[in-house]
């Protein structure tokens, strides 16, 4: 499923959602108790925050009896990474310009 930017930046906005997904990025695959005992809140909280990241993409979920392991998903951060090199071409090239323009002026 493909998200918009908008969907992605704004979940990722919450620096709680960002700290669970980042620990999933890093440690790999976790049951919610282990992400509550990390985020030192609650379940039910940490799970609503799992809720908005499997719904954009960001994580997937695997029941395991009365667990559910998660894990980040990378591939649902490819749309930012292309706007970032979007951005960072555009403005590459824009300060390419200005230094061209700062050249000309000095002659």
């Amino acid at each position: 499923m493909q998200h918009s930017n908008d969907t992605l930046f704004k979940t990722l906005a919450d620096p709680t959602r960002r700290a669970i997904f980042e620990r999933l990025c890093r440690e790999g695959e976790q049951t919610v108790g282990a992400l509550t005992t990390f985020a030192q809140i609650s379940q039910p909280t940490v799970s609503r925050h799992l809720a908005v990241l499997r719904d954009a993409g960001l994580v997937q979920d695997r029941p395991d009896g009365r667990k559910t392991h998660y894990r980040a998903a990378y591939q649902a951060l490819k749309p930012l990474v292309d706007w970032t090199a979007e951005m960072t071409a555009f403005w590459d090239g824009r300060f390419d310009d200005l230094e061209n323009l700062l050249r000309r002026m000095d002659q």
